[in-house]
């Protein structure tokens, strides 16, 4: 990975105020362009490198969908850490802002090393960021990335692959459930390197009786042709 001006914080140039809009709104946003076409590929071929994992699901056997993914090992590769630091600290404005309309008490801290600290109090030692890869016919069923009683409410999903090029099919698609009424989908399109922020389980909205939780799910659409990699930047950590 180079070290470029976007290593001391490839978050600057993101449009943060119509991020967090997009965010209260929807439940995800967009971040184009957060890595360019060389990071990409460097992730995409890190995948090859087992000693870069600590550990390898099958989704099939587990009834998550078809595919699979790695967890990555510490120490993380230096681009996937600098991003999870940059990031962090952007969506934990927001994050403390949904727990404050939502009466939640427990304030997240200012950085990611302080987060962490608070996972591993309550036994979440293992890091989270992953690598997945789909191939034609994979999908992936709707899911939340929970894997504790400690965890931040956004995560960050990377492209890594162009549509149209390297494969057919793969959307990103969410699922809002709405209380007393039907779910609504989402499908937040992509490009190579463009990143999605998303609620990892609820968000809040507003109703006559004052804000309530709306969950979130989200998965991937069957894959008609070719590959498609992605990045997943969790920020707790798993037990």
């Amino acid at each position: 990975m180079r070290h470029d001006g976007r290593m001391q914080d490839p978050t600057r140039h993101q449009d943060w105020p119509a991020i967090h809009a997009a965010l209260d709104r929807d439940g995800c946003a967009r971040l184009p362009r957060l890595l360019d076409a060389e990071q990409c590929a460097g992730l995409r071929r890190c995948y090859a490198e087992s000693e870069r994992f600590r550990s390898r699901v099958i989704m099939q056997r587990h009834g998550f969908g078809q595919g699979e993914y790695q967890y990555f090992a510490e120490p993380l590769p230096a681009l996937v850490q600098r991003l999870r630091e940059a990031l962090y600290p952007r969506l934990a404005r927001l994050a403390n802002a949904w727990a404050q309309r939502l009466g939640e008490a427990t304030p997240y801290p200012d950085t990611l090393e302080q987060f962490r600290a608070q996972c591993h109090a309550a036994g979440q030692t293992r890091p989270t960021p992953l690598l997945l890869r789909y191939r034609a016919g994979d999908y992936n069923c709707l899911h939340q990335d929970l894997y504790g009683s400690v965890y931040f409410p956004l995560q960050v999903i990377v492209l890594l692959n162009q549509p149209g090029e390297d494969f057919d099919g793969g959307e990103l698609v969410l699922v809002e459930q709405r209380p007393r009424m039907q779910s609504r989908p989402q499908v937040l399109p992509l490009h190579r390197g463009d990143a999605a922020v998303i609620a990892t389980d609820h968000r809040p909205a507003q109703g006559a009786r004052g804000w309530y939780r709306l969950k979130l799910r989200h998965g991937v659409s069957r894959i008609e042709r070719g590959e498609r990699h992605t990045l997943g930047i969790i920020f707790h950590d798993a037990a």
